[in-house]
């Protein structure tokens, strides 16, 4: 009995084992959604026929009045296009639109030129780089380029250095241009007439002390009054946009400084900000701190040069040197921090390229007072002279509509009354955390400029002094990657530069180098708009109003 019982148990220990039950599968992970970067621009794309009337009826209806940039793409198969930055004033939001065609051989679009008067000189920037003809538009000829060159660099497929041989002979001026209609669904042209036999053109530039660098303006004159002016750019373009397509993030940097050297920090502190901001990277409150601190240093020493250079265009010999002597205490500041005076290579992307020096707390605040004490004089021997004030006052006016339509940002258009500071409307970096005043007047004419730019020196010494006792402890650079990719998208920051928005747009396919990265310049509006402030003034004014609207020419021609 006992050895069935035991058989009976050995049989029930080897008996195969039921399957177990099966366990209740985990949950799969919910996909988090990736928010867009801050500055990631969401394109509402809008088909060609389609787009003037949409942009007529956000300016007219939705008061989008500010075309903030105009940037032409080559997108490959999906076509040539171009991306409309539309600001409101009054709002104060952004738009953004983009249209395209996929005819590479005969690209039109239509022009916004009779909308927004920068358009005009946009849309000849975008014909000049992509070959793209805006239907409507007045004057179709290359604004850079020669009108012999052969081409249109900014395509990805062209090969420029095989088209175009060095030329040794002068560049061909065109007087007549073409413009381009659709009205019945087929392409005709007209010829517009730039000058005519009877004008009498003078060339002032590009090789002329008061055009502030190799700037070619082509003058008709009766008289001595000014009919009308021709701008023509490029004698300095170095195709910094294009050099940017082969550079990774951290190479792009260099470039920048050289566009506006008297605005090389706010410059490089837009890239950087824009990188940053794209890629998702943080750097510290002291970063922040600093990059604010050394703008208002770039802007003081560029206001400075402004007046001292426009006191030299006017004969005010005296002026220029008081202005020279007070400028070389920010740029040895800036050597003992940064090891350089113009070009400064500071900013980084996630931080700046050193802690600043041990002196720098000290040399600043020694320098305020001083700065503060000068300033007068800058008063007494210029700003405050009867010759001044009837050289400037009521000459070159521009009215705050029309610097709004020529996208005249800065101190320009701040003159004429259109609160556009950025550090105000937009804060960054530490620009929340400090008090001071917006600098505008109504006027509109060359003295209004000339006050903007004095005051503006006041208010930032003032922002200077409230945060340079209070820069925190921390690191002076975050940790980024070796190679910095940004997701695939479009991204657009912008910095209160000395001369107004500095905006950097950047189109990445999710690699390390950019696909397209443009500056909005600030420097095109100024010269877009001469044409309109100088007519009907003497000659003689078109050094005081080229002065005091304080164009630089690297910016221009990038």
């Amino acid at each position: 009995m006992e050895n069935e019982q035991t058989i009976k148990q050995e049989r029930a220990n080897t008996a195969p084992q039921a399957a177990a039950a099966p366990q209740p599968a985990r949950p799969a992970a919910t996909p988090t959604e990736t928010k867009p970067a801050e500055n990631e621009l969401q394109l509402h794309y809008l088909a060609p026929e389609d787009l003037h009337a949409e942009m007529q009826r956000l300016k007219d209806e939705e008061h989008f009045d500010f075309l903030e940039t105009l940037t032409g793409m080559d997108w490959g198969e999906d076509g040539l296009g171009v991306v409309y930055n539309l600001w409101s004033t009054t709002q104060n939001k952004r738009i953004s639109l983009k249209t395209a065609t996929t005819d590479r051989e005969n690209p039109f679009l239509p022009t916004v030129s009779d909308l927004w008067n920068i358009a005009n000189i946009y849309e000849r920037e975008v014909f000049d780089f992509f070959g793209i003809k805006f239907l409507g538009h007045p004057d179709m000829r290359r604004i850079f380029l020669r009108e012999d060159w052969n081409g249109y660099p900014m395509r990805k497929d062209d090969k420029p250095e095989e088209e175009n041989p060095l030329r040794m002979d002068n560049e061909p001026l065109a007087d007549v241009t073409t413009q381009y209609d659709r009205p019945d669904g087929s392409i005709t042209t007209k010829e517009n007439t730039i000058f005519t036999e009877d004008d009498y053109v003078v060339n002032i530039g590009p090789q002329h002390p008061s055009t502030h660098g190799v700037l070619h303006f082509r003058v008709a004159l009766e008289g001595e009054r000014i009919r009308k002016i021709d701008p023509i750019l490029g004698y300095i373009h170095r195709g910094i946009e294009k050099l940017n397509e082969s550079l990774t993030y951290p190479q792009t940097l260099a470039l920048t400084e050289r566009l506006d050297y008297l605005g090389a920090m706010q410059n490089r502190h837009a890239l950087c900000m824009c990188i940053e901001k794209a890629a998702g990277i943080e750097v510290s409150e002291r970063v922040q701190y600093i990059r604010t601190i050394m703008d208002e240093f770039q802007r003081i020493d560029s206001h400075i040069l402004f007046f001292s250079c426009l006191c030299q265009d006017m004969g005010a010999t005296s002026a220029f040197l008081y202005g020279f002597r007070d400028r070389e205490q920010i740029l040895d500041i800036f050597e003992e921090t940064c090891g350089g005076r113009l070009i400064l290579n500071y900013n980084t992307i996630g931080g700046v390229m050193a802690d600043i020096h041990p002196n720098f707390v000290r040399r600043v605040k020694e320098f305020i007072p001083y700065m503060r004490h000068n300033l007068q004089e800058y008063y007494d021997i210029f700003v405050n002279n009867v010759i001044a004030h009837n050289r400037l006052e009521g000459v070159g006016v521009l009215n705050k509509e029309q610097v709004i339509s020529f996208g005249c940002t800065g101190g320009t258009g701040r003159a004429a009354g259109w609160s556009n500071d950025l550090r105000k409307h937009q804060p960054y970096a530490a620009y929340d955390k400090v008090d001071f005043q917006e600098i505008t007047y109504t006027e509109g004419d060359s003295f209004a400029r000339l006050m903007v730019r004095m005051k503006e020196i006041e208010e930032s010494l003032k922002i200077i002094e409230q945060l340079i006792d209070g820069i925190p402890e921390g690191p002076f650079q975050t940790k980024t990657k070796p190679i910095i990719k940004i997701p695939a998208g479009t991204y657009y920051s912008a910095v209160e530069g000395s001369r107004g928005e500095f905006g950097v747009l950047l189109e990445s396919k999710g690699d390390k180098f950019p696909s397209r990265l443009h500056y909005r310049s600030t420097g095109l509006p100024l010269v877009a708009a001469m044409d309109t402030i100088c007519r009907d003034n003497f000659i003689a004014d078109l050094m005081a109003i080229g002065g005091t609207v304080d164009y630089v020419v690297p910016d221009i021609d990038r």
